[in-house]
């Protein structure tokens, strides 16, 4: 599973990339999901998220990650 990347600056003031997992993983069944966080006091703003081909898509506001479920089939457009 890919991971995101968090770029800082090492002691010497190089540049490193840290992997990082995402918070959360759901599987889902559908390539367009929605995230509110949560939902409530502690969410944030609803939206609409498609994975596309890749199978996955990560919510930019919490970094949860919409997995396609195995065995799952990619809806067509409409």
């Amino acid at each position: 599973m890919p991971m995101r990347r968090l770029k800082g600056r090492g002691q010497q003031g190089a540049e490193v990339e840290v992997p990082m997992e995402p918070p959360e993983v759901r599987e889902v069944e559908t390539t367009a999901v929605a995230c509110d966080g949560g939902g409530g006091a502690l969410g944030h703003p609803k939206i609409y998220l498609n994975m596309g081909d890749k199978g996955h898509v990560d919510c930019p506001y919490c970094g949860r990650r919409f997995v396609l479920k195995a065995g799952a089939k990619a809806a067509a457009a409409h």
